[in-house]
Order: structure tokens, then C-alpha cells, then sequence
């Protein structure tokens, strides 16, 4: 467990302020993950506004509970990755198509622009780019739903 030596809290104007042992204040720092897919709480950085890091956590678990909302809060304000839970059609296996998806934030329509917009991302994970430049998150491709797989294996 890594010992706490700053506090974190929001300005008058929401931004995050650390505050660290020394009494150095560091004014909109925000977090940024190391592994955002893969590790999501582990290894995260606290930076200030030239980007160079403050605080480096080992995990977000390791903040007190206060500290670690306000970073949640900041991430979830900052990071857009909706995670695909069920394929529901594509109006075509040749590309670029529309793809229906069930998603962690809702259901949605998206273009696939072509097959080299599905990235593996370690064994299970993918990532699916459509045409806007938004990144669908498929955390585990083989814990899908069979219709979702089948859809998915024509374009593998």
C-alpha cells in the first residue's frame, strides 16, 4: 500500500488542487491511466497542467475514499469508452457498414469505415474505431452472446 502524503480537492472553479507534504500547491492536476483497458485502477498519474506528473499511485484503491472519488469523477468527465455488450445487427459484412450495438451507456448505430478499425487489444479484448474516431471497448470477445459472435467472426 503507498502512503498518502498530499490531499486533493476541487477549487471555486472544479478543478482538482494537490496539495503535497511540503505544502507546494499544484493547481488542475488530473489523472491520467497508464492502463486504461487493461488495469483501469492500477498505475495512475496525477499531472499538472504542463503535463508533467505530480503523483504516481500504484493504485486508486490506495486513496482515501474522498480522494479517490473526486478522481473518478475527473476520469468518467474526461474518458468516453463505451463497452459493447451485444452486437444486434450490421447492415452489411462488406465495409464500411452500420453496426447496432448494445453498449454499457446505451444502445447506438456507428459506422465501421473497414476491418483494420477492429483492433486486438491482449487475447479477449478488442477495439472497434468508428468513422468519428470513438473507441468501442469489447473487454471479453468470447464472452459475447453466440449472434454477436457469428456478426463478429465475419469480420476477424
Amino acid at each position: 500500500m503507498t502512503t498518502i502524503d498530499f490531499t486533493l480537492q476541487r477549487d471555486t472553479f472544479g478543478r482538482l488542487t494537490l496539495t503535497d507534504a511540503a505544502g507546494n500547491i499544484h493547481e488542475g492536476v488530473s489523472p491520467v491511466r497508464a492502463f486504461p483497458i487493461q488495469a483501469p485502477d492500477d498505475g495512475l498519474a496525477l499531472v499538472n497542467t504542463d503535463g508533467k506528473e505530480v503523483v504516481w499511485l500504484d493504485s486508486l484503491n490506495d486513496l482515501p475514499a474522498e480522494a479517490a472519488a473526486l478522481v473518478r469523477e475527473e476520469l468518467a468527465g474526461r474518458e468516453f469508452m463505451p463497452e459493447i455488450s451485444r452486437i444486434v445487427d450490421v447492415t452489411s459484412f462488406a465495409t464500411p457498414c452500420t453496426w447496432t450495438v448494445d453498449t454499457n451507456r446505451g444502445p447506438t448505430e456507428f459506422v465501421l469505415r473497414g476491418e483494420e478499425d477492429i483492433r486486438r487489444i491482449g487475447p479477449d479484448a478488442l477495439l472497434v474505431s468508428d468513422t468519428h474516431g470513438i473507441q468501442f471497448l469489447i473487454r471479453n470477445q468470447f464472452e459475447l452472446d453466440r449472434h454477436s459472435k457469428k456478426i463478429l467472426d465475419r469480420f476477424l
